[in-house]
């Protein structure tokens, strides 16, 4: 179990706390993550000592996202490596935790690899662990960049589809810094075009069943003085009928060799909409989130999360009595079945753009996808 403790308030700590941090404490190095299950009510940190317990704050959504998630996989290869576990077991443990968002394996496979290197160089235990530390915290500072220049290529392209400003976006789940090294990628648009006075509202999708859009994006959107209107899931469809959505911006958590996107379940019923009602529907996301070697939407490991997270309801800080093992509370008779897969699959016909920190792609092709993929390799060589 990760070891936890709340924060009051009390003690001078910065208004924007990190999502994730390294810290070295006398007692030894510690991996903390702001537990993005107890917001918006209370803002706890988790203190993870050891690989298992990363993976159960992964499996468990405290951490979660994308971009954040390959950050964590790397930080969590270099803490074995420093506390002396076995960093292969530990890199395993960890690249299967959640299957579906491929920046958790690369991470992870980038700081083991730079372990590896360090050991097949002639260096020490010691030295192996700190160039995988070493590889966690230049991932962290690339993602900080990247979600940099997406907002910067986002902006332009929001502005070269709907000059004027007055942007209305309609964006689902959450995509801002809770997600990120960064200000994020999806939120991070938004927040740019708040910045600039183009953004005249934010409609914010609940996300049903975990609430990322009602828990996270509107405490991220309150946060940043930010016109925003919380709507649920299945209210999208009236809002696009009455004109009030000029386009969609969603993150991903993994993007295919052809373009096909995976993203939070209730990202494709969106881009189907706004095909209908001739919408952008807009896909941000960084590089490392295009994964060459599934090939298509089909080829996607879609993640089966619990039955419970649908037929019981959990309130952060609310107290509940006589609930099940789902620990919620009820909202289905005893025994229903559920279906709840973690994401769904938009093929890339119906996607407008994905912009990434090397550009927006439009239209979306295998052979564009290649092209900005290969731009990345070639600049990170030299």
């Amino acid at each position: 179990m990760a070891d936890q403790y709340a924060y009051s308030g009390d003690d001078k700590r910065p208004t924007e706390i990190p999502a994730i941090r390294w810290e070295e404490p006398p007692e030894g190095p510690v991996l903390v993550l702001l537990d993005q299950t107890r917001l918006p009510a209370e803002e706890v940190e988790l203190v993870c000592t050891d690989a298992p317990a990363l993976v159960e704050a992964i499996r468990s959504l405290a951490v979660r996202g994308a971009p954040l998630l390959g950050i964590a996989g790397a930080y969590g290869v270099a803490l074995a490596a420093v506390r002396g576990f076995d960093v292969d077991e530990a890199a395993a443990a960890l690249a299967s935790a959640r299957p579906t968002a491929v920046n958790l394996a690369v991470g992870v496979r980038r700081a083991q690899a730079a372990h590896e290197a360090a050991l097949a160089e002639g260096g020490d235990i010691r030295q192996a662990a700190a160039a995988a530390l070493a590889a966690a915290r230049q991932l962290h500072r690339e993602d900080a960049e990247a979600s940099a220049r997406m907002a910067e290529h986002g902006l332009a392209l929001l502005d070269e589809l709907l000059p004027g400003g007055g942007q209305r976006i309609l964006t689902h789940c959450n995509t801002g810094s809770l997600v990120s090294g960064g200000e994020g990628t999806a939120f991070a648009v938004a927040l740019a075009a708040h910045r600039a006075g183009r953004l005249r509202r934010l409609w914010v999708d609940e996300t049903r069943p975990l609430l990322q859009g009602a828990r996270l994006t509107a405490y991220e959107a309150a946060r940043s003085g930010m016109a925003y209107t919380l709507l649920t899931d299945n209210a999208a469809g009236s809002l696009f009928a009455a004109g009030e959505v000029d386009a969609v911006l969603i993150g991903a958590d993994r993007i295919t060799a052809d373009g096909s996107v995976a993203n939070k379940v209730g990202s494709y019923p969106l881009a189907v909409l706004a095909r209908y009602h001739h919408v952008p529907f807009i896909v941000v996301a960084p590089v490392t989130t295009v994964d060459p070697d599934t090939p298509d939407g089909a080829s996607i490991e879609v993640e089966q999360r619990a039955g419970h997270e649908v037929t019981e309801f959990v309130a952060p800080q609310v107290p509940v009595t006589g609930a099940d093992a789902g620990g919620g509370i009820p909202v289905a008779p005893l025994g229903t079945q559920a279906y709840n897969p973690a994401f769904d699959v938009t093929p890339p016909e119906l996607v407008t753009a994905i912009v990434t920190e090397e550009g927006a792609v439009s239209p979306v092709t295998a052979e564009a996808l290649a092209e900005v993929c290969g731009r990345s390799r070639r600049a990170a060589a030299g």
